[in-house]
């Protein structure tokens, strides 16, 4: 008998060690894998209760207050500020109706037309005057549309010039909208107005911003050991699908969460990551609004003329006298425009132009440069990295005792250089590639520029939890002064959510930004607005030009009045002639970083000749 149990045991502990070894070998594996993927085991514990609960995809209430009660409550004077600002973008949108419209009662800019209106004394155009061009929509059938809503851009534009300005749409609630346009150069001027979303489309818009914020979703990885699990994460999920994990910032209130993992605990979480786009969001008859080449960033065409001939600045130019009837004429402030492919800001900024690198170095010498923000301000720490120069020689003249950098290729054969590097260059901090965080210095010239990204909702492809930081906690680090420069932009990832989601975040950096100026009031702020970008049916649910421009107006108010400094991107890309893009192309980049770069070392201003 004993014999028997001997044998059995040697048996069963030939299979515990077999079973062992393939498990620890199985779960080495797991530990190599990508951070994206689900472990082995949470694989099959996943497809065992998929039957029950949907993997990968969260389940949300379609109620617009379920993001309201997150976060700490805003103070009464907040809650008046918030009203405010979402009172000032209100948007139109068409009659209320029982059924939803037709395509071919929706507003169509083929059969749309505008038409330049002529001035008093006829039709002569003067710098310093002011165009308009009136625009009546039409829909599908060729009908007039009897209210407003729909979203325009406006530009004029010389491609000969290399010259352009954004205009200004006005909507008059009737299915009429005028362009107004300030003529800034002497020559042609060519008047390009675009349907960017019919009224309807910006309706099924503003449904989703409001009740499907969790349109984009996140995940995150938890680790122990050999043990992983990835789970669902957002600002917003519903608390009685699966336990939660709270990851609310202490010191800014801002919430996050992600459900708890089944096996391992909330403290084991060691990533961020976007999860994915939700889809079929909008029904078979919605999916018609979003039609490229059909009702999404298409041209109206002219009913007349749309070029004009600009003259010179009247010597004499007669004053009209008002009327008390007559309504005071719309005055229009653009950041600036396009003359020969180079912006001109017209707030009273000298822009400067840095097309030599060497400028560039001297603009940031001694300067570190902190920027924050989304993937749009990291392109401008990728030019600077690209553009300022690589390799240098050193060449030391024995005869006359100078010292010369100039490219290793300048040099005469027969005189002796050292080879060194007075670049920026970009020191390896082992972070993932379009994540960062990024560093780079030009110990010679005492420059170190850096980047991170803001806190959570980034939709980035993986950043460590530990390298997840929000943009106020990092300017509360900072010591600030005169040789500080902090660089934000902040827009882009929080189009799929409510607005008063922004409206908090900004709120927290501006105070954030109070506290820093008044520490130190000589550190320069520099905030880069939203861009335009391409859009089709799939980009415009999530991250159409409408949601951009609705927090570019809000960003632009919640800082207005304080010491910051505007780069505006929005009209930088609107007013010019390449397509739009998410990531503008080098020529706008430029332009930006001019901007910047005079904001850091204004010129000296010239003197008024009488």
């Amino acid at each position: 008998m004993c014999r028997n149990l001997s044998k059995y045991a040697l048996v069963f502990l030939f299979l515990a060690l077999s079973g062992l070894i393939f498990l620890l070998r199985n779960i080495h594996t797991v530990e190599n894998w990508n951070c994206h993927t689900i472990s082995a085991l949470y694989q099959i514990q996943s497809r065992i209760q998929s039957s029950f609960i949907p993997v990968g995809l969260p389940t949300f209430y379609n109620n617009r207050t379920f993001c309201a009660h997150l976060g700490q409550k805003p103070s009464p004077e907040d809650e008046l500020e918030q009203r405010y600002l979402l009172d000032s973008i209100a948007w139109p949108g068409p009659p209320p109706h029982s059924a939803p419209t037709a395509l071919r009662q929706t507003s169509d800019p083929v059969h749309s037309l505008f038409a330049i209106l002529p001035t008093k004394g006829g039709r002569e155009w003067h710098v310093g005057d002011q165009l308009e061009a009136l625009v009546q929509m039409h829909d599908f059938q060729g009908r007039p549309k009897r209210y407003g809503g729909d979203f325009l851009l406006a530009r004029l534009h010389s491609p000969e010039l290399g010259a352009g300005v954004a205009g200004k749409v006005l909507d008059h609630g009737n299915g009429f909208y005028s362009a107004l346009f300030p003529l800034l150069w002497v020559g042609s001027a060519q008047v390009d107005i675009t349907l960017v979303h019919s009224s309807e489309a910006v309706a099924v818009l503003r449904r989703l911003r409001e009740e499907r914020p969790d349109r984009v979703f996140f995940k995150s990885l938890f680790r122990l050991g050999f043990l992983s699990e990835t789970t669902v994460c957002n600002m917003c999920l519903p608390p009685d699908q699966q336990p939660l994990c709270n990851y609310t910032d202490l010191y800014t209130g801002e919430p996050w969460y992600c459900y708890k993992p089944k096996m391992l605990s909330c403290d084991t979480r060691i990533n961020h990551a976007k999860g994915g786009y939700l889809k079929h969001l909008i029904t078979n008859k919605e999916a018609l609004l979003f039609q490229s080449g059909v009702n999404i960033k298409v041209h109206i065409h002219a009913s007349g003329p749309d070029k004009i001939n600009v003259l010179p600045p009247r010597k004499d130019k007669v004053e009209v006298e008002s009327s008390s009837i007559k309504p005071e004429p719309i005055k229009l402030e653009p950041s600036g425009y396009y003359y020969g492919d180079s912006w001109r800001p017209l707030g009273g900024v000298t822009m400067r132009q840095f097309n030599e690198s060497s400028a560039i170095t001297q603009c940031l010498k001694n300067k570190v440069i902190n920027m924050y923000g989304d993937s749009t301000v990291r392109q401008w720490f990728e030019y600077l990295i690209a553009f300022v120069p690589g390799e240098g020689c050193l060449f030391v003249s024995s005869l006359i005792f100078a010292v010369c950098i100039l490219p290793c290729a300048s040099y005469p054969l027969d005189l002796p250089f050292i080879p060194f590097s007075p670049e920026l260059k970009e020191f390896n901090l082992h972070s993932p590639k379009n994540v960062g965080p990024f560093m780079a210095v030009d110990s010679i010239h005492n420059i170190l520029l850096k980047y991170r990204c803001h806190g959570p909702p980034i939709r980035f492809s993986t950043v460590m939890s530990s390298e997840l930081r929000y943009i106020s906690n990092e300017l509360d680090g900072l010591t600030g002064g005169p040789n500080t420069v902090v660089v934000l932009s902040i827009w882009a990832h929080f189009s799929t959510f409510p607005v008063e989601v922004y409206i908090r975040r900004l709120r927290h950096i501006r105070r954030a930004l109070v506290r820093l100026l008044d520490r130190a009031p000589g550190t320069l702020v520099v905030i880069r607005s939203a861009n335009l970008q391409a859009l089709d049916q799939e980009v415009s649910l999530y991250n159409s030009d409408w949601y951009s421009l609705q927090l570019d107006k809000v960003l632009r108010a919640m800082f207005k009045g304080m010491s910051v400094l505007l780069v505006d991107a929005w009209q930088m890309t609107s007013a010019h002639h390449l397509p739009h893009a998410l990531h503008p192309p080098p020529t706008i980049v430029k332009n930006m970083i001019d901007m910047l770069l005079s904001y850091i070392c204004p010129g000296k201003k010239k003197t008024q000749q009488k």
